[in-house]
């Protein structure tokens, strides 16, 4: 199995298009996938999915029913080989392309995740959990 992640930190703009580029963080996992068949194991690693999304949730929520589990595949990667990449900094124009008058930096990409917004639904007997007051913003 290959398993590949990139996140985008910026978009390169040069004096030219062939010098546009794009700053990134970049890893690719080889390896062997087995399914992970036993209800202990699979609880376990959903359970470290979910808390490390965001921490402290499966404290506090109805854990996967066994039907939910069977449906739902878990596998365990035995990693055999990894490899990274990163492209950070600026421009690299051409020198005779440095006197044009055009535009040239980098367009920091950037994420972020947002105040909690309740559900119509909830109780407001239901306090915002304290593992969340970290994402409230205002």
């Amino acid at each position: 199995m290959c398993v590949t992640v990139t996140c985008v930190d910026g978009l390169v703009l040069a004096r030219s298009a062939m010098h546009h580029s794009v700053n990134y963080r970049s890893v690719v996992v080889h390896g062997t996938a087995y399914r992970v068949t036993g209800e202990q194991e699979a609880r376990l690693a959903l359970d470290r999915i979910v808390d490390h999304v965001v921490p402290g949730r499966t404290t506090d929520i109805r854990p996967p029913s066994a039907k939910e589990l069977a449906a739902t595949g878990v596998l365990r990667l035995d990693i055999a080989e990894v490899s990274a990449k990163v492209r950070s900094g600026g421009v690299n124009d051409d020198p005779e392309d440095l006197h044009l008058p055009h535009w040239a930096g980098v367009l920091p990409v950037r994420r972020a995740v947002g105040s909690p917004e309740p559900d119509p639904q909830l109780s407001d007997e239901v306090a915002l959990p304290g593992y969340l007051e970290p994402y409230t913003t205002g």
